[in-house]
């Protein structure tokens, strides 16, 4: 039988289904990259001055439409550029068409013009313009705020996380973009404000249309057209254009030790008990500290799911967190009360126990009022008497935003978590590998409310296991880049094991107790198994097969409480870097997060070293072996310079 060869696009980021291709326009000292109808990484020379600019639709679930594009027509001129295109969103139940004007001179001015037409009666969550303004040298920064009434207020772009929307009435917003030069964004056509998109990992400001008093969903009526506009414009003189230069490589500096590792888990969702069982001999080889293991008590089986974690908590020799959805439709010490039994019957003893009511899997948009149902102090109170002597942990199974709008207790649990998920707004490559940049605000906000409690984030992976913001999760039938789906084929790819070594990257200095990292098995798993999707390469194996990223947390769980090295990337949005101590010496994990090769120019290892990759060359070699990384590397007598393929992983140990 002749060997599968998975062709690259499986190996980056397990489907074959491509992506938008991006062009980079100029207009004099200003660039914007254009991608699929929106406009991405306005810049001034090198200095970012919005991160995006686009039109979007969204229907009532806040799913995005990813606009057909028809008619586009773009022209680059010496120091102008202008694009033209029209647009359809549709589905079974709708369809609006829109078309779009883009201009630049060389001046800097930006104009971007929409004008949609609903050509059935269109149920939306939000239509219009949206402007993400970036976080470098924005966030904690001085921002003057025109109102829709011709107030200029002057304020700043919130530090911490603000779990409700900064900036409301919004015309226009000004800010610095570079010694001299101020940049003003107007809006018209609505009225707009601003949420601090960091709530879900997003690495910006996010200013929309239509305010979230307003009710929604709402129905944009057939006929009735919608005009809409986004203008941006600089005073101060601009930089002199330049040609751009050869890439360098990215300098990577350790420095001093300091603070741990986390804790590194894996998680089992109540679906995947039985599949992680199977595969107990794969888990137990990858030694996770913790398995969060799901008990939904508004579903049945309970006894016999618990055994099984159980059985998976001795094969594995790991703690076994549970993780408790109480359905808040009675006294919590009655809802606890049957989980308790079923606990003790299974002779199951958790390290954990963390508890969350139903209604808080569930966002509750500001100014709404949620569902009735006990408060969280009588269900940690409840649960204290449930389960004597284990420690209890709150927060919410939902995203950041969701802790962050609803603020625990803290005094009555032993920890706090939460989880994140990539793709709630946007799931191209770019934007899943942007989310890593918000995670240190993240952590820095949670632990300004925790009151010192222990803090847990997770399970997270790249599937949204949960959306909190509608009926479900989304479809994803052709293997392709869905926002807020429970399956992403990007999890079984490279992609996904860099994502992952970025991520632990971003949060371990954060003094974090724990980090819980998407699953066992299934969609959100780090081994194969058999499903209801289509996973090419993998259901052809013919035999057990890991994805990537079972190295990189296999190799991360033993390193868990070590002591952490200071690893510094001065392009952390091109190459993560993590390093610690273990006990032959430094380890230094580097991750390309983008579809370009990229060099790592390294200082502060001292001495030799041994170096892992896991790239497209060993693909197939990790896919199939999942001691892996155990086997003998390249032996490098100096760590200098390491080039890293597109979304490669490199582990260098020390010799």
């Amino acid at each position: 039988m002749r060997p599968i060869k998975p062709k690259r696009a499986i190996k980056l980021f397990g489907t074959e289904v491509p992506e938008p291709k991006l062009r980079t326009l100029q207009a004099g000292a200003l660039s914007a990259v254009f991608d699929n109808g929106a406009l991405r990484y306005i810049k001034l020379g090198e200095t970012e001055v919005l991160r995006a600019i686009a039109f979007l639709v969204r229907d009532e679930n806040w799913g995005t439409f990813t606009p057909e594009i028809s008619n586009l027509k773009i022209r680059q001129g010496k120091s102008d550029f202008r694009v033209t295109y029209d647009a359809r969103c549709k589905d079974a139940k709708r369809l609006l068409t829109y078309h779009a004007e883009i201009s630049c001179g060389a001046d800097g001015a930006l104009r971007f013009n929409a004008t949609a037409l609903p050509e059935t009666d269109f149920l939306t969550n939000r239509t219009g313009f949206i402007v993400l303004h970036p976080l470098t040298g924005v966030a904690g920064y001085p921002v003057e705020v025109e109102h829709v009434d011709g107030r200029k207020v002057k304020d700043k772009f919130p530090a911490i996380i603000n779990p409700v929307q900064p900036f409301f009435a919004i015309r226009s917003l000004r800010h610095k973009a570079a010694p001299g030069i101020f940049a003003t964004c107007r809006m018209e056509g609505d009225q707009f404000e601003m949420e601090d998109h960091r709530n879900w990992t997003d690495s910006s400001f996010k200013t929309y249309v239509r305010p979230l008093a307003e009710p929604w969903p709402y129905t944009l009526p057939k006929g009735v057209e919608i005009k809409q506009s986004v203008n941006l414009t600089f005073s101060g003189k601009l930089p002199r254009p330049k040609a751009a230069g050869r890439a360098k490589p990215v300098e990577i500096a350790l420095g001093r030790s300091g603070g741990t590792l986390p804790a590194i888990g894996v998680a089992i969702p109540e679906a995947e008990a039985d599949a992680a069982l199977v595969n107990a001999p794969h888990i137990a080889a990858a030694a996770p500290k913790h398995l969060v293991c799901e008990v939904d008590a508004r579903r049945g089986g309970l006894a016999g799911t618990l055994s099984v974690y159980e059985k998976l908590g001795q094969a594995t020799k790991a703690d076994v967190i549970l993780e408790v959805i109480l359905p808040g439709e009675q006294a919590p010490a009655a809802e606890l009360a049957p989980i308790s039994a079923a606990i003790k019957s299974a002779k199951l003893m958790p390290a954990a126990i963390a508890i969350s009511p139903a209604m808080d899997l569930r966002g509750v948009l500001p100014g709404s009022k949620g569902p009735a149902g006990p408060t969280l102090e009588q269900i940690y109170k409840a649960a204290r008497a449930a389960f004597p002597g284990v420690r209890l942990g709150g927060g919410t199974f939902a995203f950041f935003t969701e802790l962050n709008r609803k603020r625990p207790p803290a005094e009555l649990l032993d920890f706090v978590t939460h989880t994140t998920c990539p793709i709630v707004h946007a799931a191209d490559d770019i934007s899943v590998m942007e989310t890593l940049e918000a995670l240190p605000y993240v952590t820095q906000s949670a632990k300004a409310f925790v009151k010192g409690k222990d803090y847990c984030v997770g399970p997270s992976s790249i599937p949204a296991r949960l959306n909190p913001y509608g009926a479900s999760t989304a479809p994803n039938p052709d293997n392709g880049r869905v926002c807020l789906s429970n399956m992403d084929p990007r999890q079984r790819g490279l992609f996904g094991a860099a994502w992952t070594l970025g991520y632990v990257a971003a949060l371990a200095p954060g003094g974090l107790s724990a980090i819980t990292l998407g699953a066992a098995t299934g969609p959100a798993g780090m081994i194969y198994r058999r499903t209801n999707y289509a996973q090419p390469y993998f259901d052809g194996v013919g035999g057990p097969a890991v994805y990537p990223l079972y190295h990189v947390i296999a190799s991360l769980t033993g390193a868990s409480g070590s002591k952490l090295v200071h690893a510094k990337s001065a392009a952390p949005g091109k190459i993560a870097a993590l390093a610690y101590r273990a006990k032959s010496g430094p380890v230094l994990w580097l991750a390309n997060l983008t579809g370009e090769t990229q060099k790592a120019k390294i200082s502060g290892f001292s001495g030799g070293a041994l170096l892992h990759m896991l790239d497209e060359g060993s693909f197939v070699a990790a896919t199939k072996d999942a001691g892996y990384l155990g086997k003998a590397g390249k032996t490098l007598k100096k760590v200098g310079t390491v080039e890293l393929a597109p979304y490669a992983v490199a582990r260098i140990v020390g010799a």
